[in-house]
């Protein structure tokens, strides 16, 4: 199996549109949870998100902005970050051993959300003519390709919560069996809008918004976390196999060295321990390291960390059980406290936040950990952004409803 080089990375996201802003935003602690508003809106029981600044006038021309739903223009513009974080020219990867992976959960809701208003609220026949391209799950994968004259594999993977972890997972795996030599592989997505919010309500998976502060509302790990907060936003990164990457002299930010991937049958909306602890086995296993290595082999771990009553103890309790006893010395930590539930692009972007660590040796804060739940017991940074050591590999848990559970793994560069 061939070595994959991790070249480059890109996103745009509650908290910042780069990298390094979002990244730092995160280690000041900064949630970007607020009160939302739109047409409707006022019919929600909890009008929170976590939105991004984005103005897709700066990013994409009037004739090509009409047919781009919000969730390729994510898509697009991190995919382009990810191209200049890792130096190469679209006509460098163009060819048919280059292709997009994309993850996404929803797809183009805000089009689908405005065609059915069209049709049923306003009793009208005049749908927009794009409207079935702009709203396809595959259109944002579609986009990349053709925006940088990708031939070789471009496929949507819609796992839900997990669909950019599978799509990274996937991609890397073509690499190293030997079928591509570069791959862009992340996930996007643009939930937020008025029928999309309304069904997750329907869930009753949605946090009650703080009384005191409206950006606590998402509250990981704590013992009064009461569901999640969901987020928009897209993220990207650039795969290479490890000989292409130094031929050309580019900067490796870290290899991918790990992908497990195990599946919940017992129910679509319950995690259990046993499926959770079988996909980061299945990737401790293919990095081909062993759970009771000393500490600093895995050095942190971005928790999946939802913010639901299940969610959170479940994956405690799976991460206890896969690393025992040394399971209390990893920093853990929820992201998502402060950046939302990006849904089908959570995983890739939590990833990236795992890379980030490996390079910045600084742990994000799980924040609003203020009452801490006995159940939920290991060090998950509380609050304030912990300064590390210089550690070998991090991993990232993205869990899934419908059951497809995936941990990654990635390791500081090694020549």
């Amino acid at each position: 199996m061939r070595r994959v080089a991790i070249t480059g990375t890109g996103l745009i996201a509650p908290g910042g549109n780069t990298v390094k802003e979002f990244f730092d935003a995160l280690i000041l602690g900064r949630s970007q949870v607020r009160k939302i508003s739109g047409a409707h809106f006022e019919r929600l029981v909890a009008p929170i998100a976590a939105t991004v600044s984005f103005d897709a006038a700066d990013y994409f021309p009037a004739p090509k902005l009409r047919m781009l739903d919000r969730v390729s223009q994510f898509a697009l513009a991190a995919a382009r970050q990810a191209l200049s974080t890792a130096r190469l020219e679209p006509a460098m990867i163009s060819g048919a051993r280059c292709g997009v992976f994309l993850g996404t959960g929803m797809g183009g809701a805000q089009t689908t959300d405005d065609g059915y208003h069209t049709v049923y609220a306003q009793q009208s026949d005049r749908v927009k003519p794009f409207t079935v391209l702009m709203a396809m799950n595959n259109a944002p994968a579609a986009w990349i390709a053709s925006e940088f004259a990708l031939t070789g594999p471009c496929l949507t993977y819609s796992t839900a919560c997990s669909s950019s972890a599978v799509a990274i997972g996937e991609a890397a795996r073509r690499i190293a069996c030997g079928d591509l030599d570069v791959m862009l592989a992340g996930g996007a997505e643009a939930p937020l809008t008025f029928g999309t919010l309304k069904a997750w309500e329907a869930l009753h998976t949605i946090a009650k918004v703080d009384a005191v502060d409206v950006s606590a509302s998402c509250k990981p790990f704590s013992r009064d976390r009461s569901g999640m907060v969901l987020g928009e936003g897209a993220a990207v990164i650039m795969l290479e196999e490890w000989g292409h990457a130094i031929s050309r002299g580019a900067t490796i930010l870290a290899e991918f060295i790990g992908y497990g991937l195990a599946t919940d049958n017992l129910h679509l909306t319950k995690p259990t321990v046993a499926g959770q602890a079988a996909a980061m086995r299945a990737a401790l296993l293919q990095a081909q390291i062993q759970a009771q290595l000393p500490l600093g082999t895995i050095g942190y771990i971005n928790a999946h960390g939802t913010g639901t009553l299940a969610n959170d103890a479940v994956e405690t309790a799976a991460i206890k059980e896969v690393f025992q006893g040394q399971a209390y010395k990893i920093p853990v930590s929820s992201t998502k406290s402060m950046h939302g539930h990006l849904l089908g692009a959570a995983g890739a972007l939590e990833f990236i936040i795992a890379l980030q660590t490996l390079q910045h040796h600084q742990i994000p804060p799980t924040m609003h950990l203020n009452q801490p739940d006995p159940v939920c017991d290991l060090n998950f940074v509380a609050n304030i952004a912990q300064a590390v050591l210089p550690i070998e590999a991090v991993m990232s848990n993205s869990f899934a409803f419908g059951g497809t559970n995936v941990s990654l793994i990635a390791r500081r560069t090694h020549r």
